[in-house]
């Protein structure tokens, strides 16, 4: 699967969305419909909640394919809810493998990749940008 980043902006802040990266929990569907509805086309139309509200769901994202910028400069600092000092592991119900805190994955050949917060992993082994989880659990009926 490509790199691919879309982006969509309200004038306040700028929703980043990295489609390589999405394990398709629907937790940003689920959780404001108003701006994330896979229905339609953008799929993502910030201008549908308030700033905070958008930047509340999008930390809710399990595998980090959601991210925002504020568009006034201000740097977003991490949350203090990131793990640096222990790592969670949690596999979802018929879907991926979650890892919370800060993973170095090797990869191949290339360079080291260092995932922060929340890691969405394959188990169904359909994926097709292993070893991380693309949604194609939901389109095979996995079960595990």
């Amino acid at each position: 699967m490509k790199n691919i980043t879309k982006k969509y902006d309200n004038g306040e802040i700028t929703v980043i969305w990295q489609p390589a990266m999405c394990s398709h929990s629907a937790k940003c569907f689920h959780g404001l419909p108003s701006v994330f509805d896979p229905r339609k086309k953008p799929w993502v139309t910030p201008e549908g909640g308030s700033t905070e509200e958008i930047i509340r769901q999008v930390e809710q994202c399990p595998s980090g394919a959601l991210s925002y910028i504020r568009n006034d400069g201000n740097v977003i600092e991490e949350k203090s809810e990131s793990i640096e000092s222990e790592t969670i592991i949690e596999p979802l119900p018929n879907g991926p493998l979650l890892v919370y805190g800060t993973v170095h994955i090797r990869h191949g050949d290339n360079e080291p990749i260092i995932k922060h917060k929340v890691t969405a992993f394959c188990r169904c082994g359909a994926s097709s940008n292993k070893p991380f989880c693309d949604g194609t659990h939901t389109k095979i009926g996995f079960h595990g």
